[in-house]
């Protein structure tokens, strides 16, 4: 089995403590026969007597104290070893979950924004919580007591076939049932468990989609509907799991018939073989001890096949987001640069697909260095797409974007993304003071210039909260308008210093004075910057040194704002109708 396979693999660090717990279960489970081989003794030797050479019987009492002694020490013997066992298991299952745990979110960290696109957040989660605890169970239990099974299972068998073979045949002959109907049960439970897992994804989807969209619920008042979803989705997988688990309840009566035969058997048979002389009293005694014994590992068959299925189910799962590997990686001969970038951006003839669609096509223009990049478009034209293949968070699919004359595909990652300064249109804050939010970038920076970015972003409004730069904002900025989050962002993205500042719609939450404020900070930064802004508003357009509209992924329109507003188009239009807008307002305050 490969999930065996990359168990071992990664179990590198703990192999020798786990092998050493392995030995050990063995050593406890060949303890569990010593205490029935010792009752033998004193019943045939003690109890009973053996004859001796004339035919007397003779009771060895003076046996009986070492005799009692052996049992309490095998049963001492046995309990420490299996507190070693245990100790020692936990010690290399819990490592080894952690190891898996932090190289699978490292893993996470370096993919690419299409991972994120094709998986779900609550599936994630899944997998780094539920299926690796049982991944920890299957090493600190499962395979534990498989193999005391195994060994106490094998070394019944041999001590009764020294006893008697025949009576041991009997006893085995009911084992093939067993195995049959144990067999037909694990082929079934395995896609019921790989269901219940998928039912639960679900189930932790819907949660985290809820509680992050909890706002929106509640101002449509979807309380009922989100409550009846989520009842739905629990309910399907109470049920998944009602199925796996009553698929084995259903095999358990026919399982535990036939284990439990074996105790009738022993006291059947071996009743006539000691009548008929064949077995002793001691050795009866024993046979009946053992037949539990060798009965458990087959009544526990059914639960351990049921936990095996678990086990690959959930491993599987972890197994594909382990060796899932990022597209965008650095090239094996790409370029490091310490050095602050210039900041000149190049599109050569790019175009990006997704999906076999193109979303954008033919893209071609520079950004010099120190220049503003105006982008502006229809809904879905491609603004945002292009914008995100500056700092490679996808790659051009024909074409090619460069910075500072070097194709983005050569430059070392981190290098490039150093230089970029980036303020999504999604903002996304930290559950952290607002110091640790703006500081993100850099943690090294001073709470001065901390302090000073926020100003040049218009975050002013943070001197009057609770406790300044040391509020606590919540979980993705609960307690904050739109525009105060805009704002914050905006402050996280100058105070890396880029080379070069990306800021999607930025300002779309804020107030014209506000954005007056930020366009006049803009321009005046303390270091030379490249920006490319997204927006709609002409009056954060128009002072840009180039401004690119995009219609269905291509560019429909280049120039400058006056270049622009000469020919008809959507600039134009645009232009038009946010003047016919302002215009009766201008009038109404001069009015005033």
């Amino acid at each position: 089995m490969f999930q065996i396979r990359w168990i071992w693999k990664n179990l590198k660090g703990y192999r020798v403590a786990y092998i050493i717990a392995l030995c050990l279960v063995v050593v406890g489970a060949g303890l569990t026969l010593v205490n029935p081989m010792i009752s033998q003794q004193i019943v045939d030797q003690v109890i009973t007597g053996v004859p001796d050479a004339s035919g007397q019987v003779v009771r060895h009492v003076d046996r009986l104290i070492p005799l009692v002694i052996g049992l309490v020490l095998s049963t001492l013997a046995r309990t420490s070893v299996f507190y070693l066992v245990i100790i020692l298991c936990e010690r290399a299952s819990q490592g080894v979950v952690r190891t898996l745990r932090d190289y699978l979110y490292q893993n996470m960290q370096r993919q690419d924004m299409d991972f994120y696109d094709k998986n779900r957040t609550g599936d994630l989660m899944n997998r780094l919580t539920g299926d690796m605890d049982m991944i920890r169970h299957t090493l600190a239990w499962i395979v534990r007591v498989i193999l005391e099974n195994v060994v106490v299972f094998i070394g019944t068998v041999v001590y009764f076939l020294t006893v008697d073979v025949i009576f041991t045949l009997i006893l085995l002959a009911i084992t093939p049932f067993i195995y049959v109907v144990t067999t037909r049960f694990s082929r079934k439970v395995g896609p019921l468990h790989r269901d219940s897992r998928e039912r639960l994804s679900d189930l932790n989807v819907g949660a985290q989609e809820n509680i992050a969209g909890n706002r929106v619920v509640r101002a449509f008042a979807r309380e009922d509907f989100e409550r009846k979803k989520f009842d739905g989705k629990n309910a399907d997988y109470r049920d998944a799991n009602m199925k796996a688990n009553l698929l084995w309840y259903n095999y358990y009566p026919v399982v535990e018939s036939l284990a439990q035969s074996l105790t009738v058997v022993t006291l059947l048979v071996g009743g006539l073989f000691m009548i008929y002389g064949r077995l002793t009293a001691g050795e009866l005694l024993a046979f009946s001890s053992l037949a539990g014994t060798l009965a458990n590992p087959m009544r526990m068959m059914g639960m351990l096949l049921n936990d095996l299925q678990r086990f690959f189910a959930s491993s599987s799962k972890i197994i594909e987001l382990y060796y899932t590997h990022p597209t965008i990686v650095n090239r094996y001969n790409c370029v490091s640069k310490k050095e602050r970038f210039e900041g000149k951006v190049e599109f050569k003839d790019v175009t990006l697909s997704f999906h076999g669609s193109e979303v954008l096509k033919h893209i071609t223009f520079t950004a010099n260095p120190g220049e503003t990049i105006a982008i502006m478009g229809n809904t879905g034209a491609g603004k945002t797409s292009l914008v995100n293949l500056i700092p490679r968070l996808y790659d051009a699919t024909q074409g090619e974007v460069d910075v500072d004359g070097l194709n983005v595909k050569m430059w070392d990652k981190s290098d490039l993304r150093h230089n970029i300064g980036m303020a999504t249109q999604d903002v996304f804050l930290f559950s952290d003071t607002v110091d640790g939010n703006i500081a993100y970038g850099d943690p090294d920076i001073s709470e001065e210039e901390v302090k000073k970015y926020a100003h040049l972003a218009a975050a002013d409004f943070i001197d009057g909260m609770e406790q300044g730069f040391e509020t606590i904002i919540g979980e993705r900025g609960v307690g904050l308008s739109g525009g105060q989050k805009q704002r914050i962002a905006l402050a996280r993205a100058l105070a890396v210093r880029p080379a070069i500042l990306i800021l999607d719609d930025t300002t779309s939450a804020v107030d014209m004075e506000t954005e007056k404020f930020i366009q006049q900070s803009l321009k005046n930064l303390d270091f030379p910057c490249t920006k490319f802004i997204i927006a709609q508003r002409i009056s954060t357009t128009k002072s840009a040194d180039k401004i690119i509209v995009l219609q269905n992924g291509e560019i429909a329109e280049m120039g400058t704002h006056e270049e622009l507003l000469k020919h008809p188009g959507f600039y134009r239009e645009i232009y038009d109708l946010q003047s016919d807008g302002a215009a009766p307002q201008a009038a109404q305050e001069k009015g005033e």
